[in-house]
């Protein structure tokens, strides 16, 4: 008869310690995996928004500069990927600068309307969000909405801040944030 060993109450402590220490250590990197994902997701988007806010204005730029009226008074507009957006106006109706640049989207153009908007919503911004990128992230305002299905937030910051811009804050467990400045058409990262 064969006599049947195993390890030995030592043995396995031993083991045990050791793929403890493996465990402690490997964890914290695996954590660090999941806030650099975030990280890069929010960038990819705000790199996507990028896109479509300067492609968006390319197009304008290549078909005329397209818009209701003639002079200061006109106001600009562009069909981008079957959506017309108002866009910005370095002139207001009165020949007073406006403090923006040309050309940069700030809100839907919706059919029959003659002009633009006189002050930025956050619906604005979470419609410039779901049209100017291909296969948006879902988006809602942040005040009136419920945030359970949402990757991000948009609010609109324009009676303190005279760029206007669109804050677009990423939701799932996360504080990053992008901000398109309207103004300028400048998208920044502010990761958290």
């Amino acid at each position: 008869m064969k006599k049947q060993s195993g390890f030995s109450l030592v043995e396995l402590v031993v083991v045990i310690v050791i793929l403890g220490l493996l465990a402690a250590a490997a964890l914290p990197k695996f954590l660090n995996v999941t806030d650099e994902a975030k990280k890069a997701s929010i960038e990819g988007v705000a790199g996507g928004y990028a896109t479509g806010v300067l492609s968006a204005r390319a197009q304008w730029e290549a078909k005329g500069r397209p818009g209701n009226g003639t002079g200061n008074a006109k106001k600009h507009w562009i069909e981008y990927d079957g959506v017309e957006f108002w866009l910005t106006r370095s002139f207001n109706d009165n020949g007073t600068e406006s403090g923006f640049r040309d050309g940069y989207p700030i809100a839907l153009k919706k059919a029959g309307e003659s002009n633009p908007p006189v002050s930025l919503t956050s619906a604005a911004c979470v419609d410039l969000m779901e049209n100017l990128l291909q296969n948006p992230p879902k988006v809602g305002d942040a005040a009136n909405t419920d945030l359970t299905d949402l990757k991000y937030t948009a609010t609109a910051n324009s009676t303190d801040n005279p760029d206007n811009t669109c804050t677009y804050v990423q939701q799932e467990g996360s504080d990053h944030k992008f901000i398109y400045e309207i103004k300028t058409g400048r998208v920044t990262v502010e990761l958290q």
